[in-house]
């Protein structure tokens, strides 16, 4: 496979960030649920408002994984207050790591994956945290390959649907100097 290219994801790729959100999530999870939930979920944090507030937000950063010249993946950083459960600064949160499925099992969760683990030793954070639906047992046994462990549970609102997700860490070991 050539060269995946990781850049930031800015206000001019709206409308491409919106088109693999919304491709990525149908790809993930219509198969364990409902059209309905999917479609509310789908309008509600995919749309062109909301994009755009993650995009400006300072304690957030998006990027995307790019193969020849094309968005096949992203991933979504908080720090700070924009994190969903852990509001400090001694760690992150990967929210969002959503590849197409065309391009499953080609390395690109694992680069984009190595790339937020680049943030962490640059900026020095103890911890990477990560929320992921319990049902997701692909996502599970990744993230687990890779070190994360699981150490709470929390609720996850999908359309009416309220789902747990399993919340995973990942403790950075910086070298000593």
């Amino acid at each position: 496979m050539d060269t995946i290219i990781i850049r930031k994801i800015t206000l001019t790729d709206i409308e491409e960030w919106q088109t693999i959100s919304r491709q990525t999530f149908l790809e993930t999870f219509e198969e364990s649920n409902s059209k309905e939930n999917m479609k509310k979920y789908i309008e509600e944090s995919f749309n062109t408002n909301k994009l755009i507030t993650e995009i400006e937000n300072s304690n957030s950063k998006i990027f995307f994984a790019t193969f020849n010249n094309k968005a096949i993946g992203y991933l979504k950083l908080n720090f700070g207050q924009a994190q969903i459960e852990l509001k400090n600064e001694k760690g992150f949160e990967i929210e969002r790591i959503f590849i197409l499925k065309d391009f499953f099992g080609k390395k690109v969760g694992q680069i984009l994956l190595d790339y937020a683990l680049q943030i962490a030793k640059q900026i020095k954070s103890e911890y990477i945290w990560l929320g992921v639906l319990g049902k997701n047992s692909r996502a599970i046994r990744f993230y687990s390959k890779n070190g994360f462990v699981e150490f709470d549970k929390h609720l996850f609102k999908l359309g009416d649907d309220m789902q747990t997700d399993l919340m995973m860490k990942l403790e950075i070991h910086l070298p000593f100097l």
